[in-house]
């Protein structure tokens, strides 16, 4: 099978600075645990990234007409989304979004468990009360507790926390989903900060659809996070953005950035632009070969069992379920056996493991054999 941009290549990432890699520097353990990828950039972003370097001057930077045209023209391509240039908040991560999203809105917060651990840090770094509630999974897939989720929301909540598509569950919320959680934050006029950064890597045939294209109602109460990161990956560029429609709370927003939040650097701008302006042909090809290692992911742990996962719609993490092991510490097992996976007591849900499948064909291969040699082990 032709592979033009590279995904079989294994990279060596010995000696370097990833963090990914390093957390298990001088041991043989293959790590699957944060979520960047294992492939390089799009061609498109090196090259500009190339001539950007080649110009030699690194002082602070201010996004250009050109990043933003891209932005604006991505979103209205791939999600029929049309905003104004002057809704954007350029920031420096996703995470960073979470954390001043919650300092911005007064009041208490909610959000649903399982969720990447910044969802849980952020309210508390923020000294605002936080209520989870967990979701559910109905035999098939998982979902709301729409009735636990009224039961935890009181008058002082204020702000809900939203994964979109979900980190770590896989889910791609669908239509009667969305619209039902629309109905429950207009019920109690909640302003939702939602988390859109997988939202151009979903892989089941469907369309994204951005939480604040829901109604204008919902759009005024919106702070939507965005970032080419996890698609593209370049996190280490270090370049997201906020989608905010209302003035109000886009002036509340960059207030509770001011003398936290640093500026945006160069080459991330740089990067941003060429991923959203010249790299789609890099993201389908790349779409295919996650779709391929899900598919392997899944028949893998279907094959291993008491292991058990749920199919995935979004993002490049396996959400696996190790608690028929009844293992004592679940991720050290696995690392003792040669894979390093995300611990789901990081995410509110002990007993469960993270897998990024974001890695050459080759490297999946083992991953999954260690994967059968630690089942096998504690059997």
């Amino acid at each position: 099978m032709s592979d033009p941009f590279g995904f079989d290549r294994v990279v060596d990432f010995a000696g370097g600075d990833s963090v990914k890699w390093n957390r298990y520097a001088g041991s043989d353990v293959l790590p699957l645990w944060i979520a960047d990828m294992d492939f390089a950039a799009p061609p498109a972003v090196t090259e500009a990234l190339q001539q950007r370097v080649a110009q030699g001057v690194f002082g602070y930077a201010e996004p250009s007409p050109a990043l933003v045209a891209a932005v604006l023209g991505h979103l209205e391509r791939e999600y029929g989304w049309r905003i104004d240039a002057d809704w954007l908040v350029w920031l420096p991560g996703l995470v960073s979004g979470l954390n001043i999203a919650c300092r911005a809105v007064a009041d208490g917060v909610l959000t649903a468990t399982p969720v990447y651990p910044p969802f849980l840090s952020a309210p508390r770094f923020a000294g605002r009360p936080l209520a989870t509630v967990p979701l559910v999974h109905d035999g098939r897939r998982w979902t709301w507790d729409w009735s636990a989720l009224e039961a935890a929301t009181t008058a002082e909540t204020r702000l809900l926390l939203l994964c979109h598509p979900h980190n770590p569950v896989g889910r791609a919320w669908d239509e009667r989903e969305l619209a039902e959680l629309a109905a429950f934050c207009r019920r109690h006029e909640l302003v939702v900060c939602s988390d859109e950064i997988h939202c151009d890597l979903v892989l089941d045939d469907r369309r994204h659809r951005p939480w604040a294209t829901l109604g204008d109602d919902l759009a005024a109460r919106s702070i939507t996070l965005m970032a080419p990161s996890k698609t593209f990956n370049v996190p280490g560029l270090g370049c997201a953005f906020a989608v905010i429609p209302d003035a109000a709370l886009r002036r509340a927003f960059t207030r509770a950035m001011a003398g936290i939040v640093p500026h945006v650097n160069a080459l991330g701008f740089v990067a941003c632009a060429a991923a959203y302006a010249g790299a789609d042909d890099w993201r389908q090809a790349l779409l295919a070969v996650l779709r391929r290692n899900r598919d392997r992911v899944e028949a893998a742990v279907a094959a291993l069992p008491p292991l058990a996962m749920t199919h995935v719609e979004a993002t490049y993490l396996a959400w696996i379920d190790v608690r028929g092991l009844e293992l004592l510490h679940p991720q050290r097992h696995f690392e003792a056996h040669g894979l390093g996976l995300s611990d789901g007591a990081d995410f509110g849900a002990p007993g469960w493991l993270r897998l990024n499948f974001g890695c050459p064909p080759a490297t999946l291969d083992e991953a999954l054999r260690r994967l059968a040699a630690g089942v096998a082990a504690a059997a």
